[in-house]
């Protein structure tokens, strides 16, 4: 038994399919390892699909002192860029400039500026902001994107819709990304390359025998199965104490803290294709960014969360204070009745002891135990960005355990659909056109900065709208979800419309319940 168990025993078995799982899983079979990743909802169904949507370097950071982390992100915006380009591009952020705006008074800078010049009372200074950004600049190594410029906000469209009083600005850049999209197109290239990706999957327990793991699981319909595996990662994010304590049984040598971010979706509040920084006379931040065409997300708010199976949601306080912060710059007051949609994510940051869940540092923490009890590796804490050099810090630690040593490779390898250049968008989508003559232009863009060059194998031979399929409605075809389900682990409404699109802000409620209908039962022929 125990040899048909080492026959069948996988090298790692991944906990956790949000943005670091999917990313290690994918590096780890791109190096030879055989890899099982089990999750127990929907892929980024949890943190990973409930960020800000960008790839940055965290300006704000900055006033921590948070000199490497912010060095190792920006270095990343670039890598990331020129391997997806179709899930992540260029944005420029707006900056307007008040003598209002305070810090956050638990940052270093406030606190040695304050004893430096006590008549400033906490004010942020213009000139602290330009030496900030010309760090931001030029700490990464940046190549493609364009560096920091001056904006007068009386003459240019950027001021049309902010208050009179706001003259100046900085505009600077960071980089959009689709993260829910990240994680699957992570999870299917790492299944493609040979790893088996256990969606809607739970880990009941694992324990440590004969030099092997045995982890025990259970699927959403009840079926109970047995994995076993040379290494355990635990990248269950806001589980990952739980995990160790309850399902692995060991003491947590490390923790996390939770915190809430909530954001608002509103109707579309302004014309050109930048974001906006907004500093708060609070010493917060927030950004105003474009979305999905015809809306504005707004966000994020950060608050202490008590435990990571309470649902996050973004309480009717933090909607107003993300309303009121808006509408002190935007000149049409916002309310209420202008949101469509909000949403509200955990991050698990590493605890790191901080006073204020804004000054817990965005680093993450790779605590590895490779003892007699069986080798483990738990992931704590980390950021978007910079994803995918923690699965290679990560892979480094791995490599250790196994005695192996092959080299890093994600930094150059596109992920699926992704393998045309940054600038070549538009020309994709003028290809796509000309092929499929039925595509509107709306239509085509959306499909490319979902799908990249993949949309051509979704549409496939098709020559009319009827070749596609049934309409779900807001150009949502049958082809486009048979490829969801196929490539991309979708399995319900919410999975396709919240997740791998946002186009649940265009459908209707009947529509989105038709779709989840057509799924159940497509499902019987499409996985027999």
């Amino acid at each position: 038994m125990v040899d048909q168990n080492r026959t069948a025993a996988v090298d790692l078995f991944i906990i956790g399919g949000g943005v670091n799982g999917c990313g290690i899983a994918r590096d780890a079979t791109g190096r030879g390892f055989s890899v099982t990743l089990a999750e127990m909802n929907d892929l980024a169904s949890g943190t990973s699909s409930n960020s800000t949507k960008l790839f940055h370097g965290g300006l704000r950071y900055l006033e921590y002192f948070e000199f490497g982390l912010v060095a190792k992100a920006l270095k990343e915006r670039e890598v990331l860029l020129n391997i997806m380009p179709h899930i992540s591009w260029p944005m420029r952020f707006v900056i307007p400039l008040s003598k209002d705006m305070r810090f956050d008074s638990s940052t270093p800078t406030s606190r040695l500026l304050a004893g430096i010049f006590p008549w400033m009372k906490g004010r942020r200074p213009f000139w602290l902001i330009r030496l900030g950004l010309f760090l931001y600049d030029h700490l990464g190594g940046r190549k493609i994107l364009k560096g920091t410029s001056a904006l007068d906000l009386t003459t240019s469209r950027e001021g049309t819709v902010l208050f009179p009083r706001f003259h100046k600005a900085y505009e600077y850049s960071d980089c959009w990304i689709d993260d829910a999209r990240l994680v699957v197109l992570n999870a299917r290239d790492a299944q493609m390359r040979g790893a088996q990706v256990l969606t809607h999957t739970k880990v009941l327990s694992a324990r440590f025998d004969d030099g092997l793991w045995q982890i025990e699981t259970e699927t959403s319909a009840g079926e109970r199965h047995t994995h076993f595996a040379r290494m355990i990662v635990n990248a269950a994010g806001p589980w990952v104490g739980d995990i160790t304590a309850s399902v692995i049984g060991r003491n947590a040598k490390l923790g996390v803290r939770l915190v809430r971010g909530s954001h608002i979706v509103t109707s579309k509040l302004y014309d050109h294709d930048k974001a906006y920084f907004f500093q708060g006379s609070d010493g917060r931040i927030i950004f105003a960014i474009p979305y999905e065409t015809d809306f504005t997300l707004i966000g994020t708010t950060e608050a202490e969360h008590a435990a990571p199976n309470d649902a996050p949601q973004c309480s009717d306080e933090e909607a107003q204070y993300l309303l009121d912060f808006a509408n002190q710059y935007f000149k049409k007051p916002l309310s209420k009745e202008d949101i469509h949609w909000t949403y509200s994510g955990v991050r698990p940051l590493f605890n790191d002891g901080s006073g204020t869940a804004s000054a817990a540092t965005r680093d993450y923490v790779l605590n590895i135990d490779d003892g007699a009890a069986g080798p483990l590796l738990n992931i704590y804490g980390g950021k978007i960005t910079t994803y995918r050099q923690l699965a290679e810090d990560a892979l480094d630690k791995i490599q250790t355990v196994f005695n192996r040593k092959t080299p890093s490779w994600t930094h150059k390898a596109a992920l699926p659909g992704g393998d045309f250049r940054v600038n070549e968008t538009a020309t994709l989508v003028t290809d796509l056109t000309k092929k499929y003559s039925f595509l509107s232009a709306t239509w085509a863009t959306r499909l490319v900065r979902l799908y990249g060059t993949d949309a051509f194998n979704i549409l496939g031979t098709a020559t009319t709208l009827d070749d596609l399929g049934v309409d779900f409605g807001a150009t949502l075809s049958e082809a486009e979800v048979t490829w969801m389900m196929r490539h991309e682990f979708a399995r319900t409404a919410e999975d396709v419309v919240w997740r791998r699109s946002k186009l649940g802000l265009q459908l209707t409620p009947d529509q989105i319940t038709a779709l989840d209908n057509w799924m159940a039962n497509a499902q019987k022929d499409l996985f027999k």
